[in-house]
């Protein structure tokens, strides 16, 4: 069963209920039979977001510990593909989780991603193929 995909839009909403999306979130999260994975990066980036936000922290690094959240991607072995994307989509900007995500979609094979970043209709995984948005933003 191949993953999805978890970036800090989708954190954010999900471990926030002030947050707009975040019954849309919880019901497309669900709805999912498929693993979640996501990278270091992102976690960061989840965290300082919600920072002022009482139990984030201590719930989203327990959905780290329980295996909830995976997180299978080593920087070390993908820091060249990693700079490239960044360079590639400099002009969007792809920020550095972002680019870690591409990064995962093409070593994990998957473009199903849990997002409420547009920017992720622009970039492309394994060059050419389109991310799978599977929360609607329109």
């Amino acid at each position: 069963m191949k993953p999805v995909l978890a970036d800090a839009g989708f954190l954010v909403a999900a471990y926030n209920k002030r947050e707009p999306y975040h019954s849309l979130c919880l019901r497309v999260y669900e709805a999912l039979d498929n693993p979640l994975v996501t990278c270091e990066p992102v976690i960061a980036e989840t965290l300082h977001l919600l920072r002022f936000t009482p139990g984030a922290a201590d719930n989203i690094l327990a959905s780290v510990e329980e295996g909830v959240l995976a997180i299978p991607f080593r920087l070390t072995e993908s820091a060249a593909q990693v700079r490239k994307i960044m360079k590639k989509y400099s002009d969007v900007p792809a920020d550095f989780a972002d680019a870690c995500l591409v990064a995962m979609a093409d070593e994990l094979d998957t473009g199903d991603i849990l997002t409420l970043d547009s920017d992720f209709k622009q970039y492309r995984w394994r060059r050419t193929r389109t991310f799978n948005m599977l929360i609607p933003l329109d």
